[in-house]
């Protein structure tokens, strides 16, 4: 049976070059980062190393970087210790944020005295960067929590713009760039943020590696006791081979940015215009503007998410995802995280009318390893629905 992979929103395959440099680690550089013999300093120089290559990409320095376990570890980590350390007052966020901000929001709320404000979503899925004005114009000690581009719908916050009107209010920014980081260029030289986030499987690295940006001068204390590890942040032996394979995977992914950007925008744009020829009445979820130039669709969400709506009937949507699977496709209704729930996805629930929260939505996401064959499978399963 043919198998399709169009879940890269939720993780992506390992490139081939990642496994090999990993594989080399595995087995050639076991020592213990921590060990003062040539075993542990050859493992801590590779560790330094990665660190290095990864701030060159995202033009910090690598003393910014802390190597965590994913995103969502980094997520917390930064949250706590700004309620924590910082002794902040209030945090501004978004419904639409990812369960790993929203969660540890919710429970950091009932054992520590801040306020939780969150900015309005426009129609179209977008931050109300007006309503933010407003909302920093108070005077608190304020960390802005906002997601670079959306997992499930793929909209796109404007860092330069944000990081600066948070700097204009002296707030602090943070932003989950787990989407982006590895797809697009971030620089942090440029760009005001205090705070960022990435997992190494989301750009074809290992899954249970990431990492946190935290701007240099911020002085947050230990989340994991017990070593020095990490400028003494995160306790622990570190994964040497994953952490290799993030920065490998970061590399590849940034040298082949402009080709694989462009290849795989096309794909998203072939996508859509099958679909849209199978079922005319399909909507885009979280789409605000899309030009036409020469039979060409361009469009305002992130290059590789597509997220429709489906004119199917309501009792086809608890099947769709099912059927899909059994044909051997992947796709899914919104965040990994949740694709068990049934419940509708709570960043749809935001903006979608109660009509169109009942039909079936698909977050379509795309890397280089898919091929236009791989769409129209998609799109002939979807018929015979």
């Amino acid at each position: 049976m043919k198998k399709v992979y169009l879940d890269n929103a939720a993780t992506t395959q390992l490139r081939p070059e990642v496994v090999a440099e990993m594989t080399k680690v595995l087995l050639e550089d076991f020592g213990n980062p921590s060990s003062t013999h040539a075993f542990g300093r050859n493992s801590k120089n590779l560790i330094e190393l990665s660190r290095k290559s990864i701030a060159k990409n995202l033009h910090c320095t690598a003393q910014e970087i802390i190597f965590t376990s994913c995103g969502t570890e980094a997520n917390n980590f930064i949250i706590q210790s700004c309620i924590r350390d910082l002794k902040i007052e209030r945090i501004i966020t978004s419904k639409i944020e990812h369960h790993a901000v929203l969660h540890t929001i919710e429970i950091l709320e009932r054992q520590y005295d801040f306020k939780v404000d969150f900015v309005n979503i426009l129609p179209t899925g977008d931050i109300d960067i007006v309503h933010l004005s407003d909302l920093l114009s108070s005077n608190q000690k304020t960390l802005v929590s906002l997601m670079h581009v959306n997992n499930e719908i793929g909209t796109v916050l404007n860092l330069d713009r944000i990081s600066k009107i948070c700097k204009q209010y002296h707030a602090y920014f943070h932003t989950d760039t787990v989407q982006s980081v590895g797809k697009t260029i971030i620089n942090l030289q440029e760009t005001p943020i205090d705070f960022l986030v990435a997992s190494a499987h989301k750009f074809h690295g290992p899954k249970g590696i990431g990492f946190a940006f935290i701007r240099k001068g911020i002085v947050l204390n230990p989340i994991l006791l017990g070593g020095e590890q990490e400028k003494g942040l995160r306790a622990g032996t570190e994964s040497v081979h994953n952490i290799v394979g993030l920065a490998n995977a970061l590399d590849i992914s940034y040298l082949h940015l402009v080709e694989e950007q462009k290849y795989i925008a096309s794909l998203k744009q072939y996508c859509f215009k099958e679909l849209i020829n199978t079922f005319p009445e399909i909507k885009i979820n979280g789409e605000n503007n899309i030009e036409i130039s020469n039979s060409d669709y361009h469009f305002s969400t992130f290059y590789n998410i597509l997220n429709v709506i489906l004119p199917l009937s309501e009792e086809k949507t608890a099947m769709l995802l099912f059927h899909l699977d059994i044909k051997g496709i992947a796709v899914s209704r919104g965040s990994a995280c949740q694709s068990g729930s049934s419940k509708p996805s709570h960043v749809l629930a935001e903006f979608l009318n109660e009509a169109d929260l009942k039909k079936p939505s698909l977050r379509i996401s795309f890397s280089h390893y898919n091929t236009k064959d791989d769409i129209d499978y998609l799109i002939d399963t979807l018929k015979s629905i």
